[in-house]
């Protein structure tokens, strides 16, 4: 005798779980944990040794000479410590992002299984985009208690920098996702995104000095760089910097950076997981 399944029972397998994000969520931080003892100590450790070497070690020397003045009158590690915090979140946003985001897609098929089950290819997205936050939290919020602990935290508005740092972070990584859902070969492309996009905006978005020592040809470029805003921002938190007006434009453009990236990176996953 041939069962005949209620129309109820049939859609309900075709609508995408409403939970769908965070069960991909779930899923990540499952993977996560496999790792998370390293992982932690390299959220420590990587500040520790870039305020010593930068703050400390070069700082002695840009404190002693002539660039002090342009600092705006603090000492170069208070100067730099901001800029390191939005730096890290990006490059880890963009690590994450990139190769361990593309092997879900070509070797380890894991979307796919997701899909087959009531998750949307939009929602898996989703849930990338959830776990790239909570793990930008962790990571920030980590470099911030070493900032602390080298007195370089700022005030009352200090600890805002780990939101800031975060945004920061998904405002780019959430377009390099989008690329990991067209990339077919083996990866190459996000060598280019780290050697001449990643690095290039580490090196000359303000992290490590103003940009107004660019020359004048090539500060539009760390104009439009969302580490460039996100410095700002973070500096204006732990300084005191800034204007209202100014933090609004630097934080409207990492939103809207971050939500178009999101609706590019929703529609990669489906071209890529529907095809």
């Amino acid at each position: 005798m041939t069962e005949v399944s209620s129309p109820d029972a049939v859609s309900s397998l075709d609508r995408p779980a409403r939970r769908g994000p965070l069960l991909v969520l779930e899923y990540l931080l499952l993977v996560w944990r496999r790792s998370l003892v390293s992982s932690l100590l390299s959220a420590v450790g990587t500040p520790l040794l870039y305020l010593l070497a930068l703050g400390f070690g070069l700082g002695k020397l840009v404190n002693a000479g002539p660039g002090a003045a342009s600092l705006g009158g603090v000492s170069y590690v208070h100067y730099l410590a901001p800029a390191l915090v939005t730096a890290a979140a990006l490059q880890a946003g963009t690590g994450e992002a990139a190769y361990p985001s593309f092997s879900r897609f070509k070797w380890t098929k894991v979307f796919w299984g997701m899909t087959a089950s009531p998750i949307a290819p939009e929602q898996v997205a989703d849930g990338q985009v959830l776990f790239f936050t909570v793990r930008l939290l962790v990571n920030s919020g980590l470099y911030y208690l070493v900032l602390l602990a080298f007195g370089a935290g700022g005030g009352w508005a200090g600890p805002l920098v780990v939101p800031v740092a975060v945004l920061t972070g998904l405002s780019f990584c959430v377009w390099v996702l989008a690329l990991s859902a067209t990339v077919r070969d083996e990866g190459t492309a996000f060598n280019i995104v780290f050697r001449f996009v990643v690095i290039p905006m580490t090196l000359f978005s303000g992290s490590f000095f103003p940009i107004d020592r660019l020359p004048v040809v090539v500060r539009p470029l760390a104009w439009i760089s969302p580490l460039w805003h996100g410095n700002e921002l973070a500096r204006a938190a732990v300084l005191g910097r800034g204007t209202a007006l100014a933090d609004l434009g630097h934080l409207l453009f990492l939103l809207s950076l971050t939500a178009a990236g999101l609706l590019v990176a929703r529609r990669s996953f489906r071209v890529r997981l529907i095809e």
